[in-house]
């Protein structure tokens, strides 16, 4: 997905996200036995080729990460100095993918040390949700200010599950889209092919999580606007 087109107000701060390891891939048969249950059309490759750089893609990453860091902001105000910031999230709307959910964040939070993701059961920064949907997988909102991540079935199936839940999580903490990069860039998705099963940031990733988000969200929020504005220029 690419990166919004400018930064919200400086009254507001920035996503974060995730973190877990080990890798599991959706069983074939609980992803049918969902799938036939779901109302939505299934993806192919070429559909979600068609979605993913599209406009419609980054307008769906930016309003899902203008209502993650306006959620996030909100909880914050009440503490602005704290070093390390807490995103939270809900994933009782996606418990086929439980373990690649846990997986995520274990990694994201074993990789990243200013910003720490947290499971909860009840309201939270962001949701995951699961179905079928001809785009794939993605970030977005439903359109009331909440922010979501939602995991297709069959991408799923095709991609490592792990590596497409950790992939999407990423956009949480303002990391964006690079399809054309090698398979050890978590960020470059399905670009490398079906064959990559890759679920961790490389160093460089890493290193601009820490960056963004060191000092807490004082400093995350001044850096995330230079970082957008690299990013939309670059």
């Amino acid at each position: 997905m690419k990166p919004p087109t400018r930064f919200l107000s400086a009254a507001l701060g920035l996503g974060i996200a995730a973190v877990t390891a080990a890798a599991a891939t959706l069983p074939a048969a609980a992803a049918d036995a969902r799938a036939a249950e779901a109302t939505g059309t299934a993806s192919t490759t070429e559909s979600i080729a068609r979605y993913e750089g599209s406009k419609e893609d980054s307008a769906a990453t930016k309003r899902f990460f203008e209502a993650v860091v306006k959620s996030v902001a909100e909880k914050r105000a009440a503490n602005p100095g704290a070093r390390l910031v807490t995103v939270r999230y809900n994933a009782s709307s996606a418990p086929s993918f439980r373990g690649q959910i846990a997986s995520s964040t274990a990694i994201w939070n074993g990789s990243v040390s200013n910003v720490r993701l947290q499971e909860v059961t009840g309201a939270a920064d962001f949701t995951y949700r699961e179905g079928n949907d001809p785009r794939g997988s993605y970030a977005s909102t439903n359109m009331h200010g909440r922010g979501f991540i939602f995991l297709d079935y069959r991408q799923n199936q095709q991609y490592d599950s792990t590596r497409v839940t950790s992939h999407e999580t990423g956009h949480v903490l303002g990391l964006y889209d690079n399809y054309r990069g090698p398979c050890s860039e978590l960020m470059s998705g399905g670009g490398p092919g079906t064959s990559c099963r890759n679920a961790y940031p490389n160093a460089a990733e890493r290193a601009r999580v820490n960056q963004l988000w060191v000092n807490g969200f004082a400093k995350a929020l001044e850096k995330a606007g230079a970082t957008l504005g690299t990013a939309k220029n670059g």
